[in-house]
């Protein structure tokens, strides 16, 4: 497992301010706010479900599970919608944002990671080194962005999450954030979180890579897959 990348932008440091717990049995793929309730969704065929919480740390008030046929990516709330994906079955499912009852469903043209909204749109990740632009109301591909550290492709761009036109990614199979302009898809810094990383897997075994970004309006609040913890962090200036 790579613990960091090296590419042409500058680092950036993320100050770690605070820490919550989190639920070590979520294989993260997606964590957003809606306002206060934090949305998370979490992968694994068999144990797929999206969980909502009145606050980062608290229980979940409600949730929703997929069938063992399908594994869970990213999600995020699209206007009265929570969308999630799927990552190999070809399918995003389609969830009231009150209830969480499903509503529909609409073909993927990849495989699913990655979701965020930026620009009234949504923006989707499939592992690959560009982004794909959807439409909230039909759900096809505007356009694709192309996402490099100078000239260097950036592949693996997992989850994600859009604060104004700056786009915050992990990249799958280490524990490094790519900072990106957005629409350029210009790589303007990386953040490397190795060194926390690892000495969280020194006490948790199980707890695998980085993975989970949300933006609470002030703060970003980071996690990982089988982590048990959460932190809320900034951008040191």
């Amino acid at each position: 497992m790579l613990s960091a990348l090296i590419f042409a932008a500058a680092l950036q440091t993320l100050v770690i301010d605070d820490s919550v717990p989190h639920d070590s049995q979520r294989y993260t793929q997606g964590l957003s706010f809606d306002g206060k309730m934090l949305i998370e969704s979490a992968g694994l065929y068999g144990k797929s479900g999206l969980y909502r919480m009145p606050s980062a740390g608290a229980n979940a008030k409600d949730s929703v599970k997929l069938g063992s046929a399908y594994f869970g990516e990213g999600s995020v709330r699209v206007y009265d919608d929570i969308v999630w994906l799927t990552w190999k079955e070809g399918v995003a499912f389609v969830y009231d944002a009150k209830t969480l009852t499903q509503k529909g469903s609409f073909p993927l043209p990849t495989e699913g990671w990655g979701l965020t909204l930026w620009n009234g749109e949504m923006l989707m990740s499939d592992g690959s080194d560009e982004l794909l632009v959807l439409s909230p109301a039909d759900h096809r591909v505007i356009k694709t962005i192309p996402v490099k550290d100078g000239r260097t492709p950036v592949a693996n761009l997992n989850e994600l999450e859009a604060v104004g036109n700056t786009l915050y990614a992990n990249i799958w199979g280490s524990d490094s954030i790519a900072v990106i302009d957005l629409p350029q898809g210009s790589v303007r810094a990386w953040i490397n979180l190795s060194p926390r990383a690892k000495a969280l897997r020194r006490r948790f075994p199980k707890a695998e890579v980085l993975n989970g970004i949300a933006w609470d309006g002030k703060n970003l609040w980071i996690t990982g897959k089988l982590w048990p913890v959460m932190y809320r962090a900034h951008i040191k200036k």
